[in-house]
C-alpha cells in the first residue's frame, strides 16, 4: 500500500504544507466555484466524484460539517461527516447563491454543476499556477496531503480513517510513513551531534 504516498520512482504523491498553502493561495485568484472546490477538497480529503455529488443537503451549518457519501464503497448510502471551517461553509452558500435553497429541507441542489473532467482540469490548472509539479500535482495529491497532515497533527488514526472513508485502517496507517516535522527535528539533533563530534575530531588532529 506504499503506492498511496510514493510512486514507482519513489517520488511523493502528497502535497507538503507549503505546497498546499501555495495551492489555496493560487485558487483564491480563480473563479469562486473553483476556489470553493479546491478549498473543500483540501480540508476534507474527499475524492472528486464525492465532491461533485454534494448537494445543499450535504451541508450541516449548525455542526459545521460536510456530509460525504463514500462512493468507493460497494454499498451505497454509506456517509461520513467531516468538520470544516465555518468560513468555507459560508463562502459556499454565498458564492453559489444557496441562501434560499438552504431554507427548504426538501430542496437538493448540487454545489458544483461541472463534470468530473472539468473539475480535474481546474484543479490541475490551479496546481500549475501554484508551481506544483510532479506526482503530487493531481487532485488525489490533496487527499493524500489531508491524510499525511492529519497524522502529523496527531489526529487519532481511527478518526482519520473515518474522515477519509477507509474500510481498512491499514490503508490509513500508511500515511504515518511520510516524513513529518517531528521526524526532521529528531534528524536535526542527530546532525548537530555529528557536527560537534566531527569538529572535536578535527581539533584533536
Amino acid at each position: 500500500m506504499q503506492h498511496l504516498i510514493y510512486d514507482t520512482h519513489g517520488q511523493r504523491k502528497y502535497l507538503t504544507a507549503s505546497e498546499r498553502n501555495a495551492f489555496l493561495k493560487a485558487a483564491k485568484n480563480f473563479d469562486k466555484s473553483t476556489f470553493t472546490l479546491c478549498w473543500l477538497m483540501s480540508v476534507t480529503g474527499c475524492r472528486i466524484s464525492e465532491a461533485l455529488s454534494l448537494t445543499t443537503r450535504s451541508i450541516d451549518v449548525t455542526g459545521r460539517l460536510i456530509i460525504i457519501e463514500c462512493l468507493k464503497k460497494r454499498k451505497r448510502g454509506v456517509f461520513r461527516s467531516v468538520p470544516v471551517p465555518s468560513e468555507l461553509i459560508e463562502l459556499i452558500i454565498e458564492a453559489h447563491d444557496l441562501r434560499d435553497a438552504m431554507k427548504d429541507p426538501r430542496c437538493s441542489v448540487h454545489l458544483w454543476e461541472f463534470s468530473r473532467v472539468t473539475a480535474y482540469r481546474r484543479i490541475r490548472k490551479v496546481m500549475d499556477v501554484a508551481g506544483i509539479n510532479g506526482s503530487q500535482a493531481m487532485p488525489k495529491g490533496l487527499r493524500h496531503s489531508f491524510g499525511v497532515t492529519a497524522i502529523q497533527s496527531q489526529v487519532p488514526l481511527n478518526l482519520v480513517q473515518r474522515w477519509l472513508g477507509h474500510a481498512d485502517m491499514r490503508t490509513t496507517a500508511i500515511y504515518a510513513s511520510a516524513s513529518g516535522p517531528e521526524e526532521r527535528s529528531i534528524a536535526q539533533r542527530m546532525w548537530r551531534s555529528s557536527a560537534i563530534a566531527l569538529q572535536e575530531l578535527c581539533h584533536a588532529t
